[in-house]
Formats: C-alpha cells, sequence, structure tokens
C-alpha cells in the first residue's frame, strides 16, 4: 500500500514539473547568418590580348630641293613638292598589361597606366609620274614610301566606374619602328636619288575607352581560355578604345646616285594616324 502511494506521489510530482517547463518561454533561435556580397573592384593587375584596326590620316611629305640642285627642280615639276599619303583597313593583333586602382569599390574614380603594344604592318606606297617638262620632256617618276611595323602606347588614364562598367580617357607616349624610302628617277627610268630612313622614334597618343567585367556566373566565361590553362583570375573584362598617335616628322636626305645625278634632295615625313582595339582582359587581385 505504502509502495503504491509513493509512486503516485512521484507521477504527480513529474507531471508538475512537466507542465511548468511548458510554461517556460522557450529560448530565442539563433539569428541567421549574413554573408556579405562582394562588391566589385577595378583595383588590381591586368593583361590580355587585343585586335587593333588601323588607319592613318593624310600624312603629308614635303620635298625641297637643296643649294646643289638647279634652282627650280620641284616647282619646275622635276619633283612634286607635296604629297600626300593614306591607308585604312589594316587589323591585327597585339596584347596589354597595366594596373588599375580604383578609390571607392562599387562606383567611383578609376586610376591606371597600360601599356600595349601591336603588329601595324602599316605600309604606303606612292608612285608620282609628275608633270610633263618644258619642251614636252617627258616627266621624273617619284617613287615614296612610308611604314609602321609596330606600335606602343604606354599611357597614363583616369575614368569613372560605375561598378562593372567603365569609361575612361587615356594619353601619354605612343613608340614604333618607323620606315621612309624615297626613289626619284630620270624620265628613262633610271633611278638618280635615293634616300632612306629606319629606325624607333617616340612621340604621343590620346584617347578613350569603355570596359565591361563580366559577371562571375555570365555563360561567356566558360569560354575563357584561362580557365583550360590554369589562369588564376579575379573577373574577365572587355574593352574598346580609341587611340590617335603622332611619332613626329622625320627629315630623309635624298642624295644623288654617283654618276647618275648631282645635288640632293630633303623630303620631310609626317608619321600619325588612328588605332581602335577591342579585346579582352584577365584581371587579377581585389574581388
Amino acid at each position: 500500500m505504502i509502495k503504491k502511494v509513493l509512486l503516485a506521489t512521484a507521477a504527480s510530482a513529474l507531471i508538475a514539473t512537466a507542465a511548468s517547463a511548458a510554461d517556460l518561454p522557450r529560448r530565442a533561435a539563433p539569428p541567421p547568418v549574413f554573408t556579405p556580397v562582394p562588391v566589385f573592384t577595378w583595383t588590381g593587375f591586368y593583361a590580355g590580348l587585343e585586335s587593333a584596326y588601323t588607319f592613318t590620316d593624310n600624312q603629308r611629305i614635303t620635298t625641297t630641293g637643296l643649294t646643289a640642285v638647279t634652282a627650280g627642280n620641284v616647282q619646275a615639276g622635276r619633283r612634286p613638292g607635296l604629297v600626300t599619303t593614306s591607308q585604312d583597313g589594316i587589323a591585327n593583333i597585339g596584347g596589354t598589361a597595366g594596373y588599375n586602382y580604383q578609390f571607392t569599390p562599387g562606383s567611383g574614380i578609376v586610376v591606371g597606366v597600360a601599356n600595349s603594344i601591336d603588329w601595324t604592318d602599316i605600309t604606303k606606297n606612292r608612285f608620282i609620274l609628275g608633270a610633263p617638262l618644258a619642251g614636252g620632256v617627258l616627266p621624273n617618276p617619284s617613287q615614296y614610301r612610308q611604314s609602321l611595323d609596330w606600335l606602343g602606347t604606354l599611357t597614363g588614364r583616369v575614368g569613372y566606374a560605375f561598378d562593372r562598367f567603365l569609361v575612361y580617357g587615356t594619353g601619354g607616349l605612343a613608340y614604333g619602328n618607323v620606315f621612309h624610302d624615297v626613289n626619284f628617277y630620270n624620265p628613262a627610268g633610271t633611278l638618280q636619288f635615293a634616300g632612306r630612313y629606319d629606325d624607333f622614334k617616340i612621340g604621343y597618343a590620346y584617347g578613350g575607352g569603355i570596359e565591361f567585367a563580366l559577371p562571375t556566373d555570365s555563360f561567356l566565361n566558360t569560354f575563357a581560355v584561362g580557365r583550360y590553362l590554369g589562369i588564376k583570375y579575379d573577373a574577365i573584362t572587355i574593352k574598346a578604345e580609341y587611340i590617335h598617335y603622332d611619332l613626329g616628322s622625320q627629315n630623309v636626305l635624298v642624295n644623288a646616285i654617283p654618276g647618275v645625278g648631282t645635288g640632293a634632295y630633303l623630303s620631310r615625313f609626317k608619321t600619325e594616324g588612328n588605332i581602335v582595339r577591342a579585346g579582352f582582359n584577365y584581371k587579377f587581385g581585389g574581388f
């Protein structure tokens, strides 16, 4: 009998304890973990490939006769005093590398420096027959050749980023290998005068462009060559930019061929033009 009373008492106490525990406030659930979304920044090094479309302005070639040449040779039609050359439609490949710094991630001012080198292979060839001389004498043919094998630009740039979209202006040095060649013939087709210049020149360049960083989930990233070469990069960007370059003027002394001509001329070449670049970059550093 006593045993039954004790068991009943214990059961009642257990039920009362459970009821009291049910009335107590429950512990609050832990707050969800907040993972901030990384903000894109243009800060970091980059390198890539580009295709370059080059076209030249009407570049002036002026020729003057020196004192040893009979007065009036240029003006009388023996040699053209002014020739202009131009060429376009040259598309080639090149590469670029540089560094950007963005002051505020997301949207903000971006400054940087870039070095690009493009194989241009621009060649211009002008053959001028000239006007007939007095007395029905045949004219003196003249030939001018000018080429720019490759062009490099070392420029700074300043722009503004709208998150993954960047607009910028650029300016700095232009450099490349310049070739000038002049050949003057007599009416019979015999070479009388010749001059040549082939050397490295430095000038200036300026322009602007746009660049867009592809989102990491963009399907275009699946075509990135770097993925298959094991290149670790933060983003891929695509760009388009316009550059005007000017490598200055160059005098070419056109001397007489011994035993054929006498005296000398001076031809002055101007090398300038435009280049449009489109390409992609691998961005390293930052997000």
